[in-house]
């Protein structure tokens, strides 16, 4: 039995004595141990070298001490376990030398055999559930289908994704055939990181709110929902849209345990637009950590006191920044096991 288990339980809709909190992004460059890895591997390597990525998803449980583990790992291994060449390098983010633009492109995207092409990744969960040795929950992730979708066939990161989205709108036929490709891999993906040993997944819809609400629908929200009800008989899911506020309502009738809301939503209008039936994360801004050490935790109580202490997990809005003191890390955590009402 896993000793903390109050995130497990929140997603439970139990009765809590305080939240449960940890961070989006908590296994990263904020902190001086990651750093002092990242310097001596490159970033596929880290991923795909279970001892790193079980290292790496546990530092941040020993030095800041939140209430589950995330396993450190990419969206993008999705993709290149598909046939997909991706590079990503330190500063640069994602580059697809190749995006896909084509039919033909999308006719060589394969639905891999998990094992073959991603078995490092499980053998990572089973590693780190050892490290972890039953303190915490550990989390599993994938992005969304929409989410990758937008790196492939844009090539890289951008601030609008119109190429992708473009895309979507002249070629639909196209779009919906690789959305569907990249959703069954995820969800073979994703039942064997369950397998492995991860006690909840988080689908990461990092893109979505590039959609309008009428094409959220057709080509995100859709394909994660297929993801959500394959999965919600063997763990919990948790789904996170960045700037998705408009689909909280939808999303809220889905077989989902838990819904992430980004800093943009209130607490109020999250629970009023959810129907205050679900478990909702979030969402303090990750530049907010920047705030004095006293400022974070006054902020936090009074985040709590707005979601309620019960069917909530307390998190960032996005992941954490590089530049975080953490101190100021720390500061956010303790601030919510200090939490009484």
């Amino acid at each position: 039995m896993i000793k903390n288990d109050l995130f497990l339980r929140a997603l439970n809709n139990e009765t809590v004595e305080r939240p449960p909190v940890w961070m989006m992004r908590q296994a990263g460059r904020y902190l001086p141990e990651f750093r002092a890895l990242r310097d001596k591997y490159d970033f596929f390597t880290r991923c795909e070298t279970p001892e790193l990525a079980a290292e790496i998803t546990v530092q941040p449980i020993r030095i800041v001490k939140p209430d589950a583990a995330i396993l450190f790992s990419d969206i993008l291994v999705v993709p290149r376990a598909m046939g997909i060449h991706v590079e990503l390098k330190d500063n640069l983010g994602p580059q697809i030398p190749n995006p896909i633009r084509s039919m033909e492109q999308i006719n060589q995207v394969i639905v891999p055999n998990i094992e073959e092409t991603l078995g490092y990744v499980m053998d990572a969960v089973k590693l780190t559930k050892e490290m972890l040795n039953n303190e915490v929950p550990l989390i599993g992730f994938a992005g969304s289908p929409w989410t990758i979708f937008c790196y492939v066939v844009e090539g890289k990161g951008s601030k609008s994704f119109d190429t992708a989205k473009g895309f979507c709108f002249s070629n639909p036929i196209e779009a919906h055939t690789l959305l569907q490709k990249i959703t069954d891999t995820t969800i073979l993906y994703l039942k064997e990181k369950v397998k492995a040993g991860c006690n909840a997944i988080q689908i990461f819809d990092s893109w979505g709110g590039m959609l309008s609400p009428v094409d959220y629908q057709e080509f995100s929200w859709k394909y994660i929902n297929q993801i959500v009800e394959a999965l919600a008989d063997m763990t919990k899911v948790i789904v996170f849209g960045k700037g998705c506020w408009f689909a909280l309502n939808e999303m809220s009738k889905s077989k989902a345990s838990a819904l992430g809301v980004d800093w943009t939503c209130s607490p109020q209008n999250a629970r009023y637009l959810t129907g205050g039936n679900i478990t909702l994360q979030g969402n303090f801004d990750p530049s907010r950590l920047l705030s004095p050490i006293p400022t974070i935790k006054k902020m936090v109580h009074e985040m709590i006191d707005e979601f309620g202490k019960d069917k909530y997990i307390v998190n960032l809005g996005h992941g954490i920044l590089p530049n975080i003191p953490v101190d100021h890390a720390k500061a956010f955590i303790e601030a919510v096991k200090e939490y009484r009402k």
